[in-house]
């Protein structure tokens, strides 16, 4: 009897393909199409009707049954709520990785298990493989599309129930493999923007949940530079958007956000002094294992902080349910509420922790 695989189907060229290569493989393929944003966009278009009306259109030339599942409420109440309040706090947070835990391999993979599935499938790039009764998270063979980091929040149960059709396969022949089979998301472009809701006027997109606080942007020695639009806007590291490009007595040098102070509604910035957005170490806020918890308390391994960061080399220390990593090489403009992810030499995913605190010399 074929074994049953739920595809989790966006509308774009890699669930297609993932469908497609599923089918071919002998599995009895079902394509299933999530909608987890209700509103239209800057352009008043619902662009996950137009998502789904590539998902038919894709399922009817496989061959493969479809439907739709609406978890827009699951997804204000698990990510959405996370996302503002981690803004308002400060943060600057990573929907995409909440929403593959809570969404995609949450009720998403309830609702593949109720169709009868034995497996679900998404267009990841990235492995997954058993060991020793353990399931391992790795890299894809396409090291510029891998998205592990992505998936630094999976647990066991949910490795066990997905395949990752597009592991060994690069970006270039997955839309070389829809071409020939006549996909019609075979040219379609990637999404970009927020997880599910796409891409938008950033600003004006958060206004609409959380109120705008104006106040002074400061040199770190006081001196008042500019008026920002509410912390909730820039992060570390940030050059553009700050408008106090012709500040008298400047160097001419880019300035660029050092600080964000909550208490007193301060973004502080400076001129042409990037030391001082380096640090040494941070630390999470709890952390997710994968495969499982090291014996050690203290090993080596590598790090990303950042999505398509190349890996660095860190000494990691495991305290209680969080971790904190040292950085070999002090590390650029690290944001609190993004992710650490680790790997080992093998490019085994160790699993990933929300950052919590940064620190420096």
């Amino acid at each position: 009897m074929k074994e049953t695989v739920v595809v989790g189907m966006s509308g774009g060229v890699d669930s297609s393909v993932s469908a497609l290569l599923l089918k071919e493989q002998g599995y009895n393929v079902i394509g299933l199409f999530m909608k987890n944003w209700e509103e239209k966009d800057a352009n008043g278009v619902c662009t996950s009707q137009q998502d789904y009306d590539d998902v038919c259109k894709v399922c009817n030339k496989i061959g493969i049954p479809y439907y739709s599942v609406n978890f827009s409420k699951e997804y204000q109440e698990k990510v959405f709520s996370y996302f503002i309040e981690s803004y308002k706090n400060g943060r600057t947070p990573n929907p995409d990785v909440l929403c593959n835990r809570e969404i995609k391999f949450g009720p998403f993979l309830q609702k593949a298990l109720e169709l009868g599935a034995d497996y679900i499938a998404t267009g990841h790039y990235c492995k997954v493989y058993k060991k020793n009764n353990l399931f391992y998270l790795q890299k894809a063979f396409d090291k510029n599309k891998d998205q592990t980091y992505f998936l630094n929040q999976l647990s066991q149960n949910q490795l066990s129930k997905v395949i990752f059709p597009l592991g060994n396969i690069e970006k270039s022949k997955v839309r070389e493999i829809a071409k020939i089979n006549g996909l019609s998301t075979a040219e379609k472009k990637d999404s970009t923007g927020i997880c599910f809701i796409g891409e938008r006027n950033f600003r004006q997109f958060l206004k609409n949940y959380l109120p705008c606080k104006p106040g002074e942007i400061k040199t770190l020695n006081g001196k008042v530079v500019g008026e920002h639009q509410g912390l909730m806007f820039y992060t570390l590291g940030q050059r553009r958007g700050l408008g106090i490009g012709g500040v008298k007595d400047g160097d001419g040098e880019a300035w660029f956000v050092v600080e964000k102070d909550l208490k007193t509604n301060t973004l502080y910035v400076t001129q042409g002094e990037e030391d001082i957005l380096f640090s040494t170490s941070l630390q999470t806020l709890g952390f997710n294992w994968i495969p499982e918890k090291p014996k050690q308390n203290k090993f080596e391994c590598f790090a990303k902080f950042r999505y398509r960061q190349p890996d660095q080399k860190v000494l990691v220390e495991i305290i209680e349910n969080n971790v904190k990593v040292e950085f070999k090489t002090p590390q650029k403009a690290i944001n609190t509420g993004q992710y650490v992810v680790l790997y080992d030499e093998n490019e085994n995913c160790l699993g990933g922790g929300e950052i919590d605190k940064v620190f420096k010399n």
